[in-house]
């Protein structure tokens, strides 16, 4: 079985779980599935708009994408978490990536 398949079965008694989300989004983009990644990504800060490593891994997929414009959304959503949680290292990761957009 394979990983997407494992976290796949977990998410059926766990849909809501935000690391097995962000796990799974993972994997696709592993798997060359970014759009589907994005998707779940989107969904999983849609969920649990506190999960501050989604933000990174979606700006960096809708960057990859030449969606440079929803990344800098994004990434600017995360800083405002970020700063809000009081997590200066994701903070200053999600910056750093955004002031190479501009």
């Amino acid at each position: 079985m394979s990983r997407i398949s494992q976290l796949q079965e977990l998410l059926k008694t766990e849909p809501g779980d935000s690391f097995l989300n962000y796990a799974l989004a993972l994997e696709y983009a592993g798997s060359r599935k970014k759009q589907e990644a994005i998707v779940l990504l989107e969904k999983l800060i849609s969920a649990d708009e506190n999960y501050l490593a989604a933000y990174y891994q979606l700006a960096q997929f809708l960057e990859e994408n030449k969606e440079t414009e929803k990344a800098r959304i994004v990434y600017a959503k995360g800083i405002e978490i970020a700063r809000v949680q009081a997590n200066t290292k994701t903070l200053s990761e999600l910056q750093s990536a955004l002031d190479n957009l501009e």
